[in-house]
């Protein structure tokens, strides 16, 4: 009896499998975006290292005047930093060990690799940062809506008034604020650092709720101004969605008002706010460069305001650029999450 055999698919090399991954629309959105990028760092990095050196004099003024260091030793040192190089040779020098080797210098005033200092304090900007963000958008996004249902009643009246507080209220006015209330109900809320003295001897978790207790402060002064202009923009569009034609003839169709407020409503109206979230985390790291420094918190904002004082050049660059890429990374996520959100909007399109 002959036995049947089921025909076998043609097999599929993997270059022929990565051709077809080359032409998927995000990957090519991606590479395109990888490529500005590039362009843009570029840029930006002989804007800021020709910027930097602007500023009179170097990192070792603050030593010419000590009788510790004599002439011969001070230029043995300019010489070791490369210094002692016209400004274009340094930036050329930095470049070349950056691109081929990874190699973002070594840092004058800690005398460490500027790479080993960076991958200590990203992670607690990340943290600061992410945590703001979150607490922003759970309180934005329902005080908005909120408003926007209750339309000119006293609830939407209070919650605009907030938010009006809000925005005038930077950065630096809340976090003084929040140090000033710190003082006046300590020890309730710790004053400044990452973590507690006894934090090495906690288990995990307490280690966990050490470092939490330690972002609330942090974490509100960042949030206060960015959740009020979000809650103003989730209002505004949230209203703006409410009186298209299509959302009248749901109502007539008989719907519940919460089905066609959180179902037709919000999924249109979320579109514009996904868009703003490259510009929020944007917005956040410049706000952690003040708040990092009232609070003590050892992240990336503190670090590169503690660099530019001291004038350490390669640790300002290094800094100043892994900023800079948190920050295109945080717009290139926007835009993949309001593709992902609305099918309709081409990735193409949207640059």
């Amino acid at each position: 009896m002959a036995q049947s055999s089921t025909p076998r698919r043609p097999s599929v090399s993997p270059w022929e499998r990565l051709v077809v991954l080359a032409n998927s629309e995000t990957v090519l959105y991606v590479l395109k975006r990888i490529l500005q990028a590039a362009l843009t760092l570029l840029l930006a990095s002989a804007l800021s290292f020709f910027v930097i050196q602007l500023a009179p004099g170097n990192f070792l003024d603050q030593y010419r005047q000590s009788p510790q260091f004599s002439p011969e030793t001070l230029a043995q040192l300019e010489a070791q930093f490369g210094l002692d190089q016209p400004a274009w040779r340094q930036y050329l020098n930095w470049l070349y060990q950056v691109i081929f080797h990874g190699n973002f210098g070594l840092s004058f005033a800690y005398q460490r690799p500027v790479i080993d200092l960076l991958w200590e304090r990203v992670p607690n900007t990340l943290l600061l940062a992410f945590a703001a963000f979150l607490v922003t958008w759970l309180i934005a996004i329902p005080m908005g809506i909120v408003s926007a249902v209750n339309q000119n009643r006293p609830t939407d009246r209070v919650l605009r008034v907030l938010s009006y507080l809000g925005q005038g209220m930077p950065s630096i006015v809340t976090g003084l604020l929040l140090l000033f209330f710190a003082q006046s109900v300590a020890p309730l809320f710790p004053i400044g650092g990452r973590t507690s003295i006894i934090h090495d001897d906690l288990n995990w978790f307490g280690k966990l709720v050490d470092v939490g207790w330690h972002l609330i402060l942090p974490t509100l002064a960042l949030s206060i101004t960015s959740f009020a202009g979000l809650q103003r923009v989730t209002r505004g569009q949230l209203l703006d969605v409410l009186r298209q034609n299509y959302i009248q003839t749901a109502r007539a169709k008989g719907l519940s008002e919460n089905r066609v407020v959180y179902v037709h409503a919000l999924r249109n109206a979320v579109n514009p706010l996904i868009t703003l979230l490259g510009f929020e985390f944007a917005g956040l790291l410049g706000g952690s460069f003040i708040t990092e420094t009232y609070f003590n918190w050892p992240g990336l904002g503190k670090l590169t305001l503690e660099a530019v004082q001291a004038q350490d050049l390669y640790l300002v660059m290094a800094s100043l650029i892994t900023g800079a890429v948190l920050l295109i990374v945080g717009n290139l996520l926007a835009d993949l999450a309001l593709s992902f959100a609305d099918p309709r909007i081409r990735l193409s399109d949207i640059n």
